[in-house]
């Protein structure tokens, strides 16, 4: 776990330098070159700075281990920043699209820049494409939500800086209109990134699920188990990083209670130790009884109905 916050809050570190480089460069060349598309890019990657700050201390709060007014820890602290960046996010799209919309109905406003301003947004474009894709990666292999929606960031200004050049291009060739259209398409795609990003941010704070294929492989890892005769219920939620699951098993109602408890720590450990992102495993005993096959009982891996399983020739009903 230490590993795993060590990689985000390297990166993250990177990020502000880089942002705090590109900010410096990006206006200090908008003003010489006479370009406003590209001062407002700089000023752009100035916020980014703010927002990698941000993502960067949900990242130290997320690694804070339990304490007695969070018993489940602080993980969550990653999707919170990564909810508040989604919200930067569109935010940054609105802006990029009214600018350019008003630029569009007063195109007079456009000045000429120079080549050095194209030469700025070609530098921005490459370096942020860069940054998106390592971010990206290293999100994904540490499974951070917080510095996925950064990557994300960054492929926005990249989109961004694709729009000033498109402008700062055309205007240099006489067809001033194309910076405002480009700004427009870059806002959308701005827009939807940041949509989506609040949505599954939103979703995991209100304790969403795992995906189904974590689910399935949840109950096949389980019902695998020695003992385990039916899986009663099963009830999982994502934390942070990290997932909660609440399960419920069928044993033999003759076990004894230290065979059973010894079933349902083969259950937690199985989990834990197979599915990387569970951190914590809740079982809890039913009692099964035996009785006839009744018509609609299959198979687990078929069944709709989670009271019942058929093996070894027998159906065990839960008698709770």
């Amino acid at each position: 776990m230490d590993e795993r916050y060590k990689k985000a809050n390297r990166i993250t570190i990177i990020s502000i330098y880089i942002n705090i480089f590109l900010s410096v460069f990006k206006i200090a060349v908008g003003v010489l070159g006479n370009s406003n598309a590209i001062v407002a890019d700089g000023f752009h990657s100035l916020s980014d700075v703010i927002t990698s700050i941000g993502v960067l201390a949900g990242i130290v709060v997320a690694k804070k281990p339990r304490d007695e007014e969070h018993n489940y820890g602080h993980e969550k602290a990653e999707t919170l920043a990564a909810f508040v960046l989604s919200l930067v996010l569109i935010y940054a799209g609105v802006k990029i699209g009214l600018g350019s919309m008003k630029l569009m109905l007063h195109p007079e406003n456009i000045k000429t820049p120079s080549y050095i301003a194209l030469f700025a947004a070609i530098i921005s474009i490459l370096i942020k494409e860069v940054q998106y894709r390592i971010t990206v990666k290293v999100g994904r292999d540490i499974n951070s939500k917080a510095l996925i929606a950064d990557a994300w960031h960054h492929r926005s200004d990249a989109l961004s800086s694709v729009g000033t050049l498109i402008g700062v291009g055309g205007a240099i060739m006489g067809y001033g209109f194309l910076d405002p259209l480009a700004g427009i398409i870059v806002s959308l795609l701005v827009l939807k990134v940041g949509f989506e990003i609040l949505k599954t941010s939103a979703n995991e704070l209100m304790d969403t699920s795992v995906d189904k294929e974590t689910e399935y492989a949840i109950r096949e890892i389980s019902i695998g188990v020695y003992g385990v005769k039916n899986i009663s219920s099963l009830r999982t939620r994502i934390h942070g990083s990290m997932a909660y699951v609440d399960i419920a098993i069928c044993v033999d109602p003759n076990m004894s209670v230290y065979d059973a408890h010894d079933i349902a720590e083969d259950v937690q450990n199985k989990v834990r130790t197979q599915i990387s992102i569970i951190k914590e495993v809740v079982v809890h005993i039913d009692p099964c009884r035996r009785e006839q096959k009744h018509e609609g009982c299959l198979k687990i891996q078929d069944c709709n109905n989670p009271s019942c399983e058929e093996g070894c020739g027998k159906v065990y009903i839960n008698k709770s």
